[in-house]
């Protein structure tokens, strides 16, 4: 799918969450950013905002509450948690943000029936692009073959599939690890 970041619709989308802020701070003492918003407090302040306004920042404070809740499913190794999660955020994405598209919800919800996914959900900053879906290692070829006819199938389009496997990330490397 073509990746196109909709003229200028995300900036729209940052300068609406700019003006949750100042709206919400009006509200609430501290309020920098909607980093400092919790769920409650949103929803005790909704009537601060115009109705688009409250769901892209109704998406923000979510999603914010989500990566907290993910990287504890993680620790505790809770992967029904991490679909649920993955799922929620989808739908906020397409709900709340718009910035999903036919092209990633499809390719969503064909990727959330395969076999072996805890999650799948849109990634980047919306317009087209991609999905980022989590798949048991066992069942990432079957996933793969899977998605790709699925999708093709659906949208005339062959999709371009990743496998990826986690690793701990950027952390520091000894020279003597690298063999230097």
């Amino acid at each position: 799918m073509k990746h196109q970041l909709a003229g200028g619709e995300y900036n729209v989308r940052r300068a609406q969450c700019e003006e949750g802020v100042q709206r919400l701070g009006a509200g609430l003492p501290g309020v920098e950013s909607l980093r400092d918003v919790t769920l409650t407090q949103l929803e005790e302040h909704k009537g601060l905002l115009p109705e688009v306004i409250y769901r892209r920042c109704r998406h923000v404070v979510s999603e914010n509450e989500r990566v907290l809740a993910a990287a504890e499913a993680f620790k505790q190794n809770d992967t029904a948690k991490l679909g649920t999660l993955m799922a929620a955020s989808h739908r906020s994405l397409r709900e709340d943000y718009e910035v999903s598209c036919a092209e990633l919800d499809t390719m969503v919800e064909i990727a959330s029936r395969q076999p072996g996914v805890v999650g799948a959900r849109m990634t980047g900053g919306g317009f087209g692009g991609c999905t980022v879906n989590l798949v048991r290692a066992d069942r990432a070829e079957e996933f793969k073959d899977g998605v790709a006819k699925e999708y093709e199938k659906r949208t005339g389009i062959h999709p371009e599939i990743y496998v990826l496997n986690a690793s701990h990330g950027v952390h520091s490397v000894a020279a003597s690890e690298l063999g230097l």
